[in-house]
């Protein structure tokens, strides 16, 4: 019966700790997690995009200049 009654004691700590804390500061926590997400292309696939972009961008710039002389 050990880990259940760890897993008891970390979950009312959680509980308790999470009801000491003042509505203020767990908004202010909650706004700082969106803030720091990912972009969405990024979550779904990884650096492809930006991948993808780069290589695109590389072209582009290679066009430009045949196209200078």
């Amino acid at each position: 019966m050990g880990k259940g009654d760890e897993l008891v004691k970390y979950v009312t700590e959680r509980v308790v700790r999470y009801m000491d804390t003042p509505k203020e500061v767990r908004r202010q926590v909650r706004a700082g997690r969106k803030e720091s997400r990912e972009h969405w292309e990024v979550r779904w696939f990884g650096m492809l995009p930006l991948a993808i972009r780069m290589w695109s961008n590389r072209l582009v710039r290679r066009k430009d200049r045949a196209g200078d002389r």
